[in-house]
């Protein structure tokens, strides 16, 4: 979990659009491919999280908003979920999924969200990736570049859902993102069932709100 948390901000830059790009059918053939297009999008985010980025270390609540705007949108978050839960989705009632979905999209971003802070000197490069013309899942292979230290490797999958690109995971030196949590879930629906999960992510969502919040105020 160290690697994860030392470069996920490069993970969640890429999943933000500045514009209103992205919005056409998608035709595998004929639409850019996932690999350009995080690249570029990385690109511009990146530069906005350099020019704001003693803004940010002075108002770290602000990444919140970053995150809803140009994160959320772009991320199968149904998906992520089921990865995360295992076997364990198929047991849950829809009001139980539709919770969960939402308290892990939120653990997600309140865990990380000091990293996407701190991301200044890193570089991501990003290899091709050719597509069939009927795709509708696909791998792009990158790496983090980190100035003084080594690479790390990265793989996005994405998939299409709703006529566009959704990123649903993400693998760090081999590791996944959303499935390295199932362990602690599972322990925790095996311990109190999964109304203990959802409080368990509850509580930790909320203390991740405070330490935002006292790092703001100090």
């Amino acid at each position: 979990m160290s690697i994860l948390k030392s470069v996920l901000a490069g993970f969640v830059a890429t999943f933000m659009v500045v514009g209103a790009s992205w919005s056409q059918v998608v035709q595998a053939e004929s639409i850019e491919s996932p690999a350009v297009f995080l690249e570029r999008t990385s690109n511009q985010v990146i530069k906005i999280l350099r020019d704001d980025h003693e803004l940010l270390q002075k108002e770290p609540e602000r990444v919140y908003k970053i995150i809803d705007d140009y994160i959320l949108p772009h991320l199968d978050d149904v998906t992520m979920a089921k990865l995360a839960l295992g076997k364990n989705w198929k047991k849950a009632t829809k009001a139980q999924k539709r919770e969960f979905v939402g308290e892990f999209k939120d653990l997600l971003i309140r865990t990380y969200s000091k990293s996407l802070i701190e991301f200044k000197d890193q570089e991501i490069y990003y290899f091709p990736v050719k597509l069939a013309a009927d795709t509708h899942k696909a791998s792009v292979k990158a790496e983090v570049i980190q100035p003084g230290g080594p690479s790390i490797p990265m793989a996005y999958r994405v998939r299409i859902k709703n006529n566009a690109w959704k990123v649903y995971d993400i693998k760090i030196d081999g590791i996944s993102l959303v499935t390295s949590y199932r362990g602690t879930f599972t322990q925790e629906i095996r311990k109190s069932g999964m109304d203990g999960l959802l409080k368990y992510m509850r509580d930790k969502n909320n203390k991740l709100d405070s330490k935002i919040s006292q790092n703001a105020k100090s």
